[in-house]
């Protein structure tokens, strides 16, 4: 089994910055997939972030531009670094474990589709003020 612990959450002002991290344990075999997902009061979780185990990222277009995702294999730790925060960012942020998709052009890669991570931490909360 694969067990992720959230840390790094919390309240700022707009426009300030957070770091999430993830720490993972447990793992029997290679993993393809991590990322970051979120949930807001009354609203559908959605992916944000995500990366594969060879490095290639990709970002949900509100997003893109203001969140890098990283990772640090040595520490088996996932990484959210989100800059120029809006309210709309406000969410409990989800770490996610799971498996990559073989795509069209033949690589693989890590999609937002929720049912292809197995394994989820138990949530941070983001709180961003105007």
């Amino acid at each position: 089994q694969v067990q992720l612990v959230e840390s790094g959450g919390g309240s700022v002002q707009a426009g300030g910055s957070l770091r999430l991290s993830c720490a993972a344990s447990g793992y029997t075999a290679s993993s393809y997939c991590m990322g970051w997902f979120r949930q807001a009061p009354g609203k559908e979780r959605e992916g944000v972030a995500v990366i594969h185990s060879e490095g290639k990222t990709a970002y949900a277009d509100s997003a893109k531009g203001r969140f890098t995702i990283s990772k640090d294999g040595a520490k088996n730790s996932l990484y959210l670094q989100m800059n120029s925060l809006k309210p709309e960012d406000t969410a409990m942020y989800y770490c996610a474990a799971g498996a990559d998709w073989f795509v069209p052009s033949g690589d693989r890669r890590c999609l937002f589709y929720m049912n292809s991570y197995n394994y989820w931490g138990q949530g941070t909360q983001v709180t961003v003020s105007s």
